[in-house]
Protein backbone atom coordinates (compact mmCIF):
# COMPACT_ATOMS: atom_id res chain seq x y z
CA UNK A 1 0.00 0.00 0.00
CA UNK A 2 1.33 3.37 -0.90
CA UNK A 3 2.51 5.68 1.85
CA UNK A 4 1.72 9.39 1.83
CA UNK A 5 4.67 11.51 2.76
CA UNK A 6 3.92 14.32 5.16
CA UNK A 7 4.25 17.77 3.76
CA UNK A 8 6.70 19.82 5.69
CA UNK A 9 6.38 23.50 5.85
CA UNK A 10 9.19 25.69 6.81
CA UNK A 11 8.38 27.98 9.68
CA UNK A 12 9.36 31.55 9.04
CA UNK A 13 11.81 33.19 11.32
CA UNK A 14 9.32 35.69 12.68
CA UNK A 15 6.51 33.17 13.15
CA UNK A 16 4.72 33.03 16.41
CA UNK A 17 4.26 30.10 18.77
CA UNK A 18 0.70 29.63 17.59
CA UNK A 19 1.84 29.23 14.01
CA UNK A 20 4.34 26.58 15.11
CA UNK A 21 1.62 24.66 16.92
CA UNK A 22 -0.64 24.92 13.87
CA UNK A 23 2.12 23.52 11.72
CA UNK A 24 2.54 20.60 14.12
CA UNK A 25 -1.22 19.93 14.00
CA UNK A 26 -1.19 20.02 10.20
CA UNK A 27 1.62 17.50 10.14
CA UNK A 28 -0.27 15.25 12.59
CA UNK A 29 -3.39 15.48 10.40
CA UNK A 30 -1.30 14.59 7.38
CA UNK A 31 -0.07 11.47 9.17
CA UNK A 32 -3.53 10.51 10.32
CA UNK A 33 -4.30 9.05 6.92
CA UNK A 34 -1.45 6.49 7.17
CA UNK A 35 -2.22 2.89 7.92
CA UNK A 36 1.08 2.16 9.77
CA UNK A 37 3.93 4.63 9.56
CA UNK A 38 7.62 3.82 10.17
CA UNK A 39 7.69 6.22 13.16
CA UNK A 40 4.88 4.34 14.88
CA UNK A 41 6.60 1.00 14.31
CA UNK A 42 9.85 2.46 15.63
CA UNK A 43 8.09 3.89 18.70
CA UNK A 44 6.56 0.51 19.47
CA UNK A 45 9.94 -1.17 19.18
CA UNK A 46 11.48 1.47 21.47
CA UNK A 47 8.73 0.96 24.05
CA UNK A 48 9.31 -2.81 23.96
CA UNK A 49 13.03 -2.27 24.45
CA UNK A 50 12.33 0.10 27.37
CA UNK A 51 10.07 -2.49 29.00
CA UNK A 52 12.86 -5.04 28.79
CA UNK A 53 15.18 -2.71 30.73
CA UNK A 54 13.41 -3.57 33.97
CA UNK A 55 12.78 0.00 35.14
CA UNK A 56 11.37 0.47 38.60
CA UNK A 57 8.11 2.19 39.42
CA UNK A 58 9.97 5.11 40.89
CA UNK A 59 11.92 5.62 37.66
CA UNK A 60 8.72 5.47 35.60
CA UNK A 61 7.07 8.08 37.84
CA UNK A 62 10.12 10.32 37.46
CA UNK A 63 9.90 9.97 33.68
CA UNK A 64 6.16 10.85 33.70
CA UNK A 65 6.77 13.96 35.82
CA UNK A 66 9.67 15.02 33.55
CA UNK A 67 7.44 14.61 30.46
CA UNK A 68 4.75 16.74 32.07
CA UNK A 69 7.41 19.30 32.95
CA UNK A 70 8.56 19.56 29.34
CA UNK A 71 4.97 19.76 28.04
CA UNK A 72 4.83 16.34 26.43
CA UNK A 73 1.71 14.20 26.18
CA UNK A 74 2.84 10.57 26.54
CA UNK A 75 0.32 7.76 26.32
CA UNK A 76 2.10 5.75 29.04
CA UNK A 77 5.09 5.90 31.38
CA UNK A 78 7.21 3.94 28.88
CA UNK A 79 6.15 6.35 26.12
CA UNK A 80 7.24 9.22 28.39
CA UNK A 81 10.69 7.62 28.68
CA UNK A 82 10.82 7.14 24.92
CA UNK A 83 9.80 10.72 24.10
CA UNK A 84 12.29 12.18 26.58
CA UNK A 85 15.14 10.04 25.20
CA UNK A 86 14.13 10.91 21.65
CA UNK A 87 14.61 14.57 22.53
CA UNK A 88 17.95 13.85 24.15
CA UNK A 89 16.76 14.29 27.73
CA UNK A 90 17.76 11.88 30.47
CA UNK A 91 14.49 11.12 32.28
CA UNK A 92 16.33 10.06 35.43
CA UNK A 93 18.71 13.01 35.72
CA UNK A 94 18.25 15.10 38.87
CA UNK A 95 18.24 18.62 37.39
CA UNK A 96 15.80 21.47 36.99
CA UNK A 97 17.35 22.93 33.87
CA UNK A 98 15.63 22.57 30.53
CA UNK A 99 17.79 20.91 27.91
CA UNK A 100 16.90 21.40 24.38
CA UNK A 101 18.71 18.97 22.12
CA UNK A 102 18.69 19.92 18.46
CA UNK A 103 19.64 16.86 16.43
CA UNK A 104 22.52 17.31 14.08
CA UNK A 105 22.50 16.47 10.47
CA UNK A 106 24.10 13.11 11.10
CA UNK A 107 21.56 12.24 13.74
CA UNK A 108 18.75 13.25 11.44
CA UNK A 109 20.08 11.01 8.77
CA UNK A 110 20.52 8.14 11.25
CA UNK A 111 16.94 8.46 12.50
CA UNK A 112 15.41 8.60 9.11
CA UNK A 113 14.29 12.20 9.38
CA UNK A 114 11.93 11.54 12.24
CA UNK A 115 13.37 14.41 14.21
CA UNK A 116 12.37 16.84 11.52
CA UNK A 117 8.74 16.19 12.26
CA UNK A 118 9.05 16.62 16.03
CA UNK A 119 7.77 19.87 17.44
CA UNK A 120 9.92 22.22 19.42
CA UNK A 121 9.56 22.40 23.19
CA UNK A 122 7.41 25.19 24.51
CA UNK A 123 9.35 28.27 25.33
CA UNK A 124 8.73 31.36 27.33
CA UNK A 125 5.95 33.34 25.55
CA UNK A 126 7.72 36.63 26.29
CA UNK A 127 10.70 35.56 24.18
CA UNK A 128 10.62 35.59 20.41
CA UNK A 129 10.56 32.00 19.15
CA UNK A 130 13.54 30.89 17.16
CA UNK A 131 12.43 29.35 13.88
CA UNK A 132 15.29 27.78 11.98
CA UNK A 133 14.84 26.37 8.50
CA UNK A 134 14.35 22.61 8.48
CA UNK A 135 16.05 20.51 5.85
CA UNK A 136 15.17 17.07 4.69
CA UNK A 137 18.16 14.77 4.71
CA UNK A 138 18.65 12.08 2.15
CA UNK A 139 16.91 8.86 2.91
CA UNK A 140 13.85 10.39 4.56
CA UNK A 141 11.97 7.14 4.05
CA UNK A 142 14.29 5.23 6.45
CA UNK A 143 12.77 3.80 9.65
CA UNK A 144 12.88 5.99 12.73
CA UNK A 145 14.50 3.31 14.98
CA UNK A 146 18.15 4.25 15.67
CA UNK A 147 20.80 1.94 14.29
CA UNK A 148 23.02 2.19 17.46
CA UNK A 149 22.73 -0.10 20.57
CA UNK A 150 19.93 0.49 23.01
CA UNK A 151 20.57 2.00 26.48
CA UNK A 152 20.07 -1.43 28.08
CA UNK A 153 22.68 -2.93 25.80
CA UNK A 154 25.05 -0.03 26.48
CA UNK A 155 24.52 -0.50 30.22
CA UNK A 156 25.12 -4.23 29.94
CA UNK A 157 28.28 -3.54 27.96
CA UNK A 158 29.47 -1.09 30.61
CA UNK A 159 28.72 -3.56 33.42
CA UNK A 160 30.55 -6.30 31.53
CA UNK A 161 33.52 -4.01 31.02
CA UNK A 162 33.54 -3.10 34.74
CA UNK A 163 33.40 -6.77 35.67
CA UNK A 164 36.26 -7.50 33.33
CA UNK A 165 38.31 -4.68 34.88
CA UNK A 166 37.55 -5.96 38.38
CA UNK A 167 38.51 -9.52 37.42
CA UNK A 168 41.67 -8.28 35.74
CA UNK A 169 42.59 -6.19 38.78
CA UNK A 170 41.83 -9.13 41.07
CA UNK A 171 44.01 -11.45 39.01
CA UNK A 172 46.81 -8.88 39.10
CA UNK A 173 46.52 -8.53 42.88
CA UNK A 174 46.47 -12.30 43.33
CA UNK A 175 49.54 -12.60 41.16
CA UNK A 176 51.33 -9.96 43.24
CA UNK A 177 50.22 -11.69 46.45
CA UNK A 178 51.51 -15.07 45.32
CA UNK A 179 54.74 -13.44 44.17
CA UNK A 180 55.28 -11.89 47.61
CA UNK A 181 54.37 -15.13 49.36
CA UNK A 182 56.75 -17.06 47.14
CA UNK A 183 59.57 -14.61 47.79
CA UNK A 184 59.06 -14.02 51.52
CA UNK A 185 57.53 -17.33 52.71
CA UNK A 186 57.86 -20.26 50.30
CA UNK A 187 61.42 -19.59 49.14
CA UNK A 188 62.88 -19.22 52.69
CA UNK A 189 60.94 -22.30 53.79
CA UNK A 190 62.32 -24.22 50.82
CA UNK A 191 65.86 -23.14 51.72
CA UNK A 192 65.40 -24.18 55.36
CA UNK A 193 63.93 -27.54 54.38
CA UNK A 194 66.76 -28.12 51.90
CA UNK A 195 69.27 -27.44 54.67
CA UNK A 196 67.61 -29.82 57.13
CA UNK A 197 67.15 -32.62 54.59
CA UNK A 198 70.46 -32.45 52.71
CA UNK A 199 73.01 -30.29 54.57
CA UNK A 200 72.48 -30.61 58.34
CA UNK A 201 74.74 -33.10 60.12
CA UNK A 202 72.84 -35.79 62.07
CA UNK A 203 73.21 -35.33 65.82
CA UNK A 204 72.80 -38.02 68.49
CA UNK A 205 71.24 -37.18 71.84
CA UNK A 206 71.88 -39.06 75.10
CA UNK A 207 69.30 -38.55 77.83
CA UNK A 208 69.85 -39.15 81.53
CA UNK A 209 68.08 -38.35 84.78
CA UNK A 210 69.43 -38.04 88.31
CA UNK A 211 68.27 -36.66 91.62
CA UNK A 212 69.87 -35.43 94.83
CA UNK A 213 69.07 -37.20 98.09
CA UNK A 214 69.63 -36.09 101.65
CA UNK A 215 70.98 -38.42 104.35
CA UNK A 216 68.39 -39.68 106.81
CA UNK A 217 68.48 -37.82 110.11
CA UNK A 218 67.23 -39.33 113.36
CA UNK A 219 67.10 -35.95 115.10
CA UNK A 220 65.84 -32.56 114.05
CA UNK A 221 62.65 -30.69 114.64
CA UNK A 222 59.17 -31.37 113.39
CA UNK A 223 59.60 -29.34 110.22
CA UNK A 224 62.96 -30.97 109.47
CA UNK A 225 61.39 -34.40 109.78
CA UNK A 226 58.44 -33.30 107.67
CA UNK A 227 60.56 -32.04 104.75
CA UNK A 228 63.40 -34.54 104.98
CA UNK A 229 61.78 -37.05 102.64
CA UNK A 230 60.55 -34.57 100.00
CA UNK A 231 62.17 -32.75 97.11
CA UNK A 232 61.98 -29.45 99.01
CA UNK A 233 64.83 -30.58 101.26
CA UNK A 234 67.24 -30.60 98.28
CA UNK A 235 65.59 -27.95 96.09
CA UNK A 236 68.40 -25.42 96.44
CA UNK A 237 71.07 -28.06 95.89
CA UNK A 238 69.37 -29.26 92.70
CA UNK A 239 69.11 -25.72 91.34
CA UNK A 240 72.76 -25.10 92.19
CA UNK A 241 73.82 -28.28 90.38
CA UNK A 242 71.71 -27.36 87.36
CA UNK A 243 73.32 -23.92 87.19
CA UNK A 244 76.79 -25.42 87.50
CA UNK A 245 76.27 -27.95 84.70
CA UNK A 246 75.08 -25.17 82.39
CA UNK A 247 77.98 -22.86 83.28
CA UNK A 248 81.18 -22.02 81.47
CA UNK A 249 83.18 -23.68 84.24
CA UNK A 250 81.63 -27.06 83.44
CA UNK A 251 82.28 -26.46 79.71
CA UNK A 252 85.98 -25.75 80.30
CA UNK A 253 86.33 -28.78 82.55
CA UNK A 254 84.59 -30.98 79.97
CA UNK A 255 86.87 -29.67 77.24
CA UNK A 256 89.93 -30.33 79.38
CA UNK A 257 88.86 -33.89 80.25
CA UNK A 258 86.98 -35.06 77.15
CA UNK A 259 87.87 -32.61 74.34
CA UNK A 260 84.54 -30.87 73.83
CA UNK A 261 85.85 -28.15 71.51
CA UNK A 262 87.90 -30.51 69.36
CA UNK A 263 84.85 -32.71 68.77
CA UNK A 264 82.73 -29.81 67.46
CA UNK A 265 85.63 -28.51 65.32
CA UNK A 266 85.40 -31.68 63.22
CA UNK A 267 85.25 -30.70 59.48
CA UNK A 268 82.56 -33.35 58.88
CA UNK A 269 80.06 -31.23 60.82
CA UNK A 270 78.15 -28.68 58.73
CA UNK A 271 79.14 -25.04 58.84
CA UNK A 272 76.21 -23.86 60.94
CA UNK A 273 76.81 -26.40 63.73
CA UNK A 274 80.60 -26.54 63.46
CA UNK A 275 82.96 -24.64 65.74
CA UNK A 276 85.59 -22.60 63.98
CA UNK A 277 89.30 -23.11 64.45
CA UNK A 278 90.86 -21.54 67.57
CA UNK A 279 87.52 -20.47 69.02
CA UNK A 280 87.12 -18.23 72.00
CA UNK A 281 85.44 -19.44 75.16
CA UNK A 282 82.35 -17.39 74.33
CA UNK A 283 81.95 -19.02 70.90
CA UNK A 284 82.46 -22.47 72.40
CA UNK A 285 79.98 -21.66 75.16
CA UNK A 286 77.29 -20.85 72.55
CA UNK A 287 77.73 -24.33 71.07
CA UNK A 288 77.81 -25.80 74.58
CA UNK A 289 74.44 -24.26 75.47
CA UNK A 290 72.93 -25.71 72.30
CA UNK A 291 74.46 -29.15 72.89
CA UNK A 292 73.68 -29.44 76.61
CA UNK A 293 70.06 -29.13 77.71
CA UNK A 294 69.36 -29.40 81.43
CA UNK A 295 65.96 -29.14 83.07
CA UNK A 296 64.80 -29.43 86.66
CA UNK A 297 61.35 -30.66 87.68
CA UNK A 298 60.55 -29.11 91.08
CA UNK A 299 57.50 -31.32 91.62
CA UNK A 300 59.53 -34.53 91.42
CA UNK A 301 63.00 -33.21 92.25
CA UNK A 302 64.53 -34.87 89.16
CA UNK A 303 67.20 -33.23 87.01
CA UNK A 304 66.88 -34.20 83.33
CA UNK A 305 69.88 -33.78 81.04
CA UNK A 306 70.23 -34.22 77.28
CA UNK A 307 73.67 -34.14 75.64
CA UNK A 308 73.94 -33.79 71.84
CA UNK A 309 77.02 -34.74 69.81
CA UNK A 310 77.86 -35.87 66.30
CA UNK A 311 78.81 -39.35 67.59
CA UNK A 312 76.61 -41.43 69.94
CA UNK A 313 79.56 -42.77 71.93
CA UNK A 314 80.98 -39.29 72.42
CA UNK A 315 77.55 -38.06 73.50
CA UNK A 316 77.32 -40.80 76.16
CA UNK A 317 80.86 -40.04 77.32
CA UNK A 318 80.04 -36.34 77.69
CA UNK A 319 76.92 -37.23 79.67
CA UNK A 320 78.78 -39.48 82.11
CA UNK A 321 81.48 -36.85 82.62
CA UNK A 322 78.88 -34.20 83.43
CA UNK A 323 77.16 -36.53 85.91
CA UNK A 324 80.48 -37.08 87.68
CA UNK A 325 81.00 -33.32 87.83
CA UNK A 326 77.53 -32.95 89.31
CA UNK A 327 78.29 -35.60 91.94
CA UNK A 328 81.50 -33.85 92.95
CA UNK A 329 79.67 -30.55 93.11
CA UNK A 330 76.99 -32.08 95.33
CA UNK A 331 79.64 -33.37 97.72
CA UNK A 332 81.28 -29.97 97.88
CA UNK A 333 78.06 -28.06 98.44
CA UNK A 334 77.80 -28.90 102.17
CA UNK A 335 81.36 -30.15 102.77
CA UNK A 336 82.72 -26.81 103.93
CA UNK A 337 79.79 -26.23 106.22
CA UNK A 338 80.11 -29.68 107.72
CA UNK A 339 83.86 -29.36 108.13
CA UNK A 340 83.53 -25.95 109.78
CA UNK A 341 80.90 -27.20 112.22
CA UNK A 342 82.92 -30.27 113.21
CA UNK A 343 86.14 -28.23 113.45
CA UNK A 344 84.49 -25.68 115.75
CA UNK A 345 83.05 -28.40 117.98
CA UNK A 346 86.38 -30.23 118.12
CA UNK A 347 88.19 -26.98 118.94
CA UNK A 348 85.79 -26.34 121.82
CA UNK A 349 86.37 -29.85 123.09
CA UNK A 350 90.15 -29.45 122.94
CA UNK A 351 89.97 -26.15 124.83
CA UNK A 352 87.75 -27.67 127.53
CA UNK A 353 90.10 -30.62 127.90
CA UNK A 354 93.13 -28.33 128.20
CA UNK A 355 91.46 -26.16 130.83
CA UNK A 356 90.40 -29.21 132.79
CA UNK A 357 93.95 -30.53 132.66
CA UNK A 358 95.33 -27.22 133.95
CA UNK A 359 92.85 -27.20 136.87
CA UNK A 360 93.75 -30.77 137.78
CA UNK A 361 97.45 -29.98 137.74
CA UNK A 362 96.92 -26.97 139.99
CA UNK A 363 95.02 -29.10 142.53
CA UNK A 364 97.77 -31.69 142.55
CA UNK A 365 100.39 -28.99 142.95
CA UNK A 366 98.58 -27.49 145.95
CA UNK A 367 98.29 -30.87 147.56
CA UNK A 368 101.98 -31.50 146.98
CA UNK A 369 103.04 -28.12 148.35
CA UNK A 370 101.20 -28.59 151.66
CA UNK A 371 102.28 -32.22 152.04
CA UNK A 372 98.71 -32.84 153.00
CA UNK A 373 96.34 -34.39 150.61
CA UNK A 374 93.32 -33.31 152.65
CA UNK A 375 93.74 -30.14 154.77
CA UNK A 376 90.12 -30.20 155.78
CA UNK A 377 90.54 -33.71 157.05
CA UNK A 378 93.59 -32.63 158.99
CA UNK A 379 91.70 -29.74 160.61
CA UNK A 380 88.79 -31.98 161.37
CA UNK A 381 91.15 -34.50 162.98
CA UNK A 382 92.69 -31.76 165.17
CA UNK A 383 89.25 -30.57 166.14
CA UNK A 384 88.24 -34.08 167.06
CA UNK A 385 91.38 -34.60 169.14
CA UNK A 386 90.86 -31.28 170.93
CA UNK A 387 87.30 -32.23 171.74
CA UNK A 388 88.44 -35.61 173.06
CA UNK A 389 91.20 -34.07 175.19
CA UNK A 390 88.83 -31.50 176.57
CA UNK A 391 86.42 -34.22 177.61
CA UNK A 392 89.18 -36.22 179.32
CA UNK A 393 90.52 -33.06 180.92
CA UNK A 394 87.14 -32.26 182.36
CA UNK A 395 86.94 -35.80 183.74
CA UNK A 396 90.36 -35.50 185.45
CA UNK A 397 89.43 -32.13 186.85
CA UNK A 398 86.23 -33.56 188.30
CA UNK A 399 88.19 -36.46 189.71
CA UNK A 400 90.72 -34.07 191.24
CA UNK A 401 87.93 -31.96 192.69
CA UNK A 402 86.38 -35.05 194.22
CA UNK A 403 89.66 -35.96 195.88
CA UNK A 404 90.17 -32.46 197.20
CA UNK A 405 86.69 -32.44 198.69
CA UNK A 406 87.86 -35.04 201.29
CA UNK A 407 89.04 -33.73 204.68
CA UNK A 408 92.00 -35.99 204.55
CA UNK A 409 92.59 -36.71 200.85
CA UNK A 410 95.09 -39.24 199.73
CA UNK A 411 98.06 -37.30 198.76
CA UNK A 412 99.26 -39.75 196.18
CA UNK A 413 95.90 -39.82 194.40
CA UNK A 414 95.70 -36.05 194.51
CA UNK A 415 99.12 -35.67 193.00
CA UNK A 416 98.30 -38.28 190.38
CA UNK A 417 95.10 -36.49 189.48
CA UNK A 418 96.86 -33.16 189.32
CA UNK A 419 99.54 -34.66 187.09
CA UNK A 420 96.85 -36.02 184.70
CA UNK A 421 95.16 -32.66 184.60
CA UNK A 422 98.45 -30.98 183.91
CA UNK A 423 99.33 -33.43 181.13
CA UNK A 424 95.87 -33.15 179.49
CA UNK A 425 96.09 -29.38 179.68
CA UNK A 426 99.52 -29.38 178.02
CA UNK A 427 98.27 -31.65 175.28
CA UNK A 428 95.21 -29.46 174.80
CA UNK A 429 97.39 -26.38 174.56
CA UNK A 430 99.62 -28.05 171.99
CA UNK A 431 96.59 -29.12 169.92
CA UNK A 432 95.13 -25.65 170.17
CA UNK A 433 98.43 -24.18 169.00
CA UNK A 434 98.44 -26.55 166.01
CA UNK A 435 94.86 -25.64 165.31
CA UNK A 436 95.76 -21.96 165.51
CA UNK A 437 98.71 -22.37 163.19
CA UNK A 438 96.52 -24.33 160.72
CA UNK A 439 93.78 -21.69 160.56
CA UNK A 440 95.88 -18.49 160.56
CA UNK A 441 98.65 -17.16 158.31
CA UNK A 442 99.42 -17.51 154.64
CA UNK A 443 100.62 -21.09 154.92
CA UNK A 444 97.94 -22.22 157.30
CA UNK A 445 95.88 -25.27 156.70
CA UNK A 446 92.78 -23.10 156.33
CA UNK A 447 94.36 -21.13 153.50
CA UNK A 448 95.60 -24.30 151.91
CA UNK A 449 92.22 -25.90 152.33
CA UNK A 450 90.46 -22.93 150.70
CA UNK A 451 92.87 -23.01 147.73
CA UNK A 452 92.36 -26.73 147.37
CA UNK A 453 88.59 -26.28 147.49
CA UNK A 454 88.77 -23.63 144.77
CA UNK A 455 90.98 -25.91 142.71
CA UNK A 456 88.58 -28.80 143.21
CA UNK A 457 85.62 -26.60 142.21
CA UNK A 458 87.56 -25.49 139.12
CA UNK A 459 88.26 -29.11 138.28
CA UNK A 460 84.59 -29.98 138.69
CA UNK A 461 83.60 -27.06 136.43
CA UNK A 462 86.12 -28.10 133.82
CA UNK A 463 84.81 -31.62 134.01
CA UNK A 464 81.31 -30.39 133.25
CA UNK A 465 82.55 -28.20 130.40
CA UNK A 466 84.54 -31.09 128.99
CA UNK A 467 81.51 -33.35 129.10
CA UNK A 468 79.38 -30.67 127.40
CA UNK A 469 82.01 -30.13 124.70
CA UNK A 470 82.23 -33.84 124.11
CA UNK A 471 78.46 -34.11 123.75
CA UNK A 472 78.38 -31.11 121.40
CA UNK A 473 81.11 -32.67 119.29
CA UNK A 474 79.15 -35.88 118.92
CA UNK A 475 75.97 -33.95 118.09
CA UNK A 476 77.80 -31.88 115.50
CA UNK A 477 79.19 -34.98 113.88
CA UNK A 478 75.74 -36.48 113.66
CA UNK A 479 74.32 -33.28 112.13
CA UNK A 480 77.19 -33.09 109.67
CA UNK A 481 76.49 -36.64 108.63
CA UNK A 482 72.79 -35.81 108.19
CA UNK A 483 73.65 -32.81 106.00
CA UNK A 484 75.49 -34.91 103.47
CA UNK A 485 74.01 -35.00 99.92
CA UNK A 486 74.11 -37.95 97.57
CA UNK A 487 73.54 -37.93 93.81
CA UNK A 488 71.60 -40.92 92.52
CA UNK A 489 71.36 -41.58 88.78
CA UNK A 490 67.88 -42.88 87.98
CA UNK A 491 68.38 -43.07 84.18
CA UNK A 492 71.86 -44.04 83.00
CA UNK A 493 73.15 -42.47 79.75
CA UNK A 494 72.87 -44.97 76.88
CA UNK A 495 74.19 -44.22 73.34
CA UNK A 496 71.42 -43.85 70.76
CA UNK A 497 71.45 -45.80 67.51
CA UNK A 498 69.42 -43.40 65.35
CA UNK A 499 70.10 -39.68 65.00
CA UNK A 500 67.86 -37.50 67.11
CA UNK A 501 68.43 -34.17 65.35
CA UNK A 502 67.60 -32.47 63.12
CA UNK A 503 63.85 -33.09 63.10
CA UNK A 504 63.47 -32.39 59.40
CA UNK A 505 59.72 -32.25 58.90
CA UNK A 506 58.93 -30.52 62.21
CA UNK A 507 61.64 -27.90 61.71
CA UNK A 508 60.50 -27.20 58.14
CA UNK A 509 56.89 -26.75 59.22
CA UNK A 510 58.04 -24.53 62.07
CA UNK A 511 60.08 -22.39 59.67
CA UNK A 512 57.04 -22.03 57.39
CA UNK A 513 54.86 -20.91 60.28
CA UNK A 514 57.51 -18.44 61.44
CA UNK A 515 57.96 -16.89 58.00
CA UNK A 516 54.20 -16.79 57.42
CA UNK A 517 53.65 -15.11 60.78
CA UNK A 518 56.34 -12.52 60.07
CA UNK A 519 54.91 -11.79 56.64
CA UNK A 520 51.39 -11.47 58.04
CA UNK A 521 52.54 -9.16 60.80
CA UNK A 522 54.55 -6.94 58.44
CA UNK A 523 51.74 -6.80 55.84
CA UNK A 524 49.14 -5.89 58.48
CA UNK A 525 51.42 -3.20 59.88
CA UNK A 526 52.04 -1.78 56.40
CA UNK A 527 48.28 -1.80 55.62
CA UNK A 528 47.46 -0.01 58.85
CA UNK A 529 50.15 2.62 58.26
CA UNK A 530 49.05 3.13 54.65
CA UNK A 531 45.43 3.56 55.73
CA UNK A 532 46.44 6.05 58.43
CA UNK A 533 48.55 8.05 55.99
CA UNK A 534 45.85 8.05 53.29
CA UNK A 535 43.12 9.06 55.73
Amino acid sequence: MGRIQPVKKEVPVGATQAQAQAQVQNQAQARAGLVSSAAEAASEQDIDAIKREGLTGRQLRMARRAAQKYGLAPTSDYDAVRQLRTRGIDPFQRTNMLELVVPSEGDTAGKGGSSATQPLLPQDPTLEPINLPQTMAAGANMPAHPTGPSPAERRADEITQIQRDIAKRRRRKLALLFTRLAFFVFLPTLIVGWYYYFIATPMYATKSEFLILKAESSGGGAMGGLLSGTQFATNQDAIAVQSYLASKDAMLRLDEDEGFMSHFMNPEIDVIQRLEENPSNEDAYKIFKKAIEIGYDPTEGVIKMEVVAADPQVSAKFSKALISYAEARVDNLSLRKRENQVADADRSFQNADAERRIAQERLVRLQQEGSILDPEGKIASLRSQINNIEVQLQGKELELAALLDNNRPNRAKVEGAEGDVRRYQALLDRLNSQMTDASQGENSLAELASQIQLAQADVATRDMMLASALEQLEQTRREAASQARYLTTSVEPVPSQDPTYPRKFENTILAFLVFAGLYLMISLTASILREQVSS
